[in-house]
């Protein structure tokens, strides 16, 4: 195998590249030695040294306790939960919330064998007594293994007398019902509420 195959081999592994799109990226890469490829190696080769999961959420970083973690600003009696670090970043481009956070790591699956110890959910039992929190918010997908996390969880987090919430699912914002799929429009018409709060 060639050191052009291996690279190509590679990059076919990352998500949402192919063998061909990985041919064209590496392909790309090796046209910009220079410019992007050297600088590319070696930011890659720093970030394996350097960066590492937080202690406390999860969440990557280059130091432990992570930023979020460390902001005294964030309100930590709120704590959204998530199944991958991917979903914390996108709850944080919104900039709609200002609690802290907890990576579970995945999701249960009996087919997958991830169970309840394969998760970090006993670090979450400890953050919740140890840290006061007042509010856990569930921000799992909507799949079956999800949803039974959530499920999971409640009765997990039950006797701790935190509160258990979960994101509103439903029709989203500039979403045309035509375009919807059926488990979609079912959830918002069971999650829906009256138009003027009284």
């Amino acid at each position: 195998m060639t050191e052009i195959d291996r690279v190509i081999q590679l990059l076919a592994k990352l998500p949402g590249l192919g063998p061909r799109s990985a041919r064209r990226a590496a392909l790309f890469l090796f046209k910009r030695r220079e410019s992007l490829l050297l600088p590319l190696a070696q930011a890659l080769a720093e970030s394996a040294e350097r960066v590492r999961a937080c202690g406390n959420c999860g969440n990557l970083d280059t130091v432990d306790p992570c930023e979020i973690c460390a902001d005294g600003r964030r309100d930590g009696r709120r704590i959204c939960v998530v199944e991958d670090v991917a979903d914390l970043w996108a709850i944080e481009r919104s900039g709609a919330f200002s609690g802290g956070y907890h990576v579970l790591g995945g999701t249960l699956s009996a087919l997958e064998g991830v169970g309840p110890d394969e998760l970090r959910i006993e670090p979450l039992v400890a953050r919740i007594a140890r840290e006061g929190v007042a509010e856990i918010i569930l921000a799992l997908s909507t799949t079956v293994e999800g949803q039974t996390t959530a499920h999971y969880l409640a009765d997990r987090l039950g006797p701790s007398g935190v509160a258990v919430t979960r994101l509103a699912h439903g029709v989203p914002m500039g979403g045309e019902l035509d375009y919807l799929d059926e488990g979609t429009l079912a959830a918002a018409l069971a999650a829906r509420r009256p138009m003027q709060e009284r």
